[in-house]
């Protein structure tokens, strides 16, 4: 399993390159999930970076759900038209064409997200607009999940 993570900030260059970390890339295992990415608009509306394997399965498990054919269709549609196969260079930059950074609205300075099995490609304001939103939930979230940990590890020692 697939478990991109961390936050890595960094500036569009003059030609529209950004670099993709050593830290983000080594923790992918090219064997496993291969060596190549797809470039995909995903969730609302960001870029989103993944390994060929894993948009392989993303775009396989939505056509397995039981869904009406037309909006199977529609997503095929969109997620193939709007994705694209693309290499980093030698240094490890991606090129963001003009037109998919529009799409995208990113700006200079963006920040790349591991989120388990892809990394997402974020404005740094608004991702750190989205953390201010959203640290309460997660906080939550987190003190919820550590419950539950340190209730099965006391039935595990009871039992």
């Amino acid at each position: 399993m697939l478990l991109l993570t961390g936050e890595y900030e960094h500036t569009i260059d003059e030609k529209g390159r950004v670099l993709v970390s050593n830290k983000l890339r080594n923790q992918i295992d090219t064997k496993e999930h291969g060596s190549d990415f797809y470039i995909v608009v995903g969730a609302n509306g960001i870029l989103s970076l993944y390994p060929e394997k894993c948009f392989q399965l993303m775009t396989l498990a939505m056509a397995q759900k039981n869904t009406a054919p037309d909006e199977i269709i529609a997503f095929e549609r969109m997620n193939f038209a709007l994705a694209g196969k693309v290499e980093l260079d030698s240094q490890g930059r991606l090129l963001l064409n003009e037109k998919l950074r529009k799409r995208a609205g990113l700006k200079d300075n963006v920040t790349l997200v591991g989120v388990r099995d892809h990394i997402e490609l974020w404005n740094t304001q608004d991702w750190e607009q989205y953390i201010s939103d959203n640290m309460a939930q997660y906080q939550k979230r987190v003190a919820e999940a550590r419950q539950e940990v340190l209730q099965k590890q006391s039935q595990d020692l009871e039992g």
